[in-house]
């Protein structure tokens, strides 16, 4: 640990009690000196009553008092729910709290369509996509995306509820269907593909390392469908989108997953501002949890006084 780095930092971490991540940046805070406390976002507590401070339930821990905040769960909820949140995060920076990734991040990321729309504005390649609510208008877009699409659901990871439709029939049995559950419908140009993606991990301005997974005949390379992940050696254009493709999110730690077409031409498909580095871990040997703690611990804007140094 650098020397210079400030001692008694408190870091909140939202996260699902028994996450084999909360254990790891448990370690990792305790190695480097720093506090940890678990945080749950049902446990919230936010409004007038205590000056403005945000409590956890009924504990006497003040989220405000706190350091760095680092976000590893974003359980499901309603629209008022997911919200509120978001609000609560926002106002842990107001109070000068460090919050990994930002709320605007998450909100950008875990948006697919936004994601995808920020990611065009800049530059960034991404697949041919259509969104819309109608499943007429989705017809429409799957001719034009040439009659063979992925739907994706706009809030989800780890290749969850994604489908691949390439019969017309199918396409408007599976568009009405969403419609009346009042999904929203996004739609991919298929992309065909040797098989594999590569998910790059961005903390900071920097790379972290890089993987790839090959996918275990599936047009999904998510490692939770069974692909098999092994060090990848990032490329310039790689290093490149992946750093675009953060910024262009807002995102601080970043899981940045590309894809390669069948021209070799890259595609960014997707931003992970939540991203899991299990398997990252287990292939490259990287302790990502150390450098996360580190990274939110100097970017901490608060003043700490060091310890006495040991005699």
């Amino acid at each position: 640990m650098d020397s210079r780095q400030p001692r008694h930092i408190q870091i909140g971490i939202l996260a699902s009690q028994g996450s084999w991540y909360l254990r790891e940046l448990e370690r990792a805070a305790a190695r480097q000196g720093c506090g940890v406390s678990r945080l749950s976002f049902p446990r919230l507590r936010a409004g007038t009553l205590d000056a403005d401070s945000i409590l956890l339930g009924d504990e006497a821990l003040d989220l405000t008092q706190l350091h760095a905040v680092i976000v590893r769960t974003m359980p499901p909820g309603s629209l008022e729910q997911v919200v509120y949140r978001m609000d609560v995060l926002s106002r842990l920076e107001a109070h000068g709290v460090v919050v990994v990734n930002p709320p605007k991040s998450i909100e950008h990321a875990v948006d697919k369509y936004l994601t995808t729309a920020r990611l065009h504005a800049q530059g960034i390649p991404v697949p041919d996509t259509l969104v819309c609510e109608d499943a007429d208008d989705a017809m429409d877009g799957f001719e034009k995306l040439g009659g063979d699409v992925v739907v994706k659901p706009l809030f989800g990871s780890e290749g969850r509820g994604i489908v691949r439709v390439s019969d017309p029939d199918l396409a408007f049995r599976t568009f009405r269907t969403l419609s009346r559950t009042q999904s929203v419908l996004y739609l991919q140009r298929f992309v065909e593909h040797a098989g594999f993606d590569v998910r790059v991990l961005v903390l900071g301005r920097r790379i972290v390392g890089a993987i790839r997974r090959h996918a275990d005949g599936d047009f999904r390379t998510n490692v939770s469908r069974r692909a098999a992940a092994v060090v990848h050696e990032i490329t310039d254009t790689e290093r490149d989108l992946s750093l675009r493709a953060a910024s262009a999110t807002l995102a601080e730690f970043a899981g940045v997953d590309i894809l390669y077409d069948n021209n070799n031409c890259p595609l960014v498909i997707e931003i992970n501002a939540v991203p899991g580095w299990r398997a990252f871990r287990r292939v490259t040997g990287i302790d990502v949890a150390g450098q996360l703690i580190e990274h939110v611990s100097h970017r901490s804007s608060r003043q700490v006084t060091p310890e006495p140094a040991t005699p």
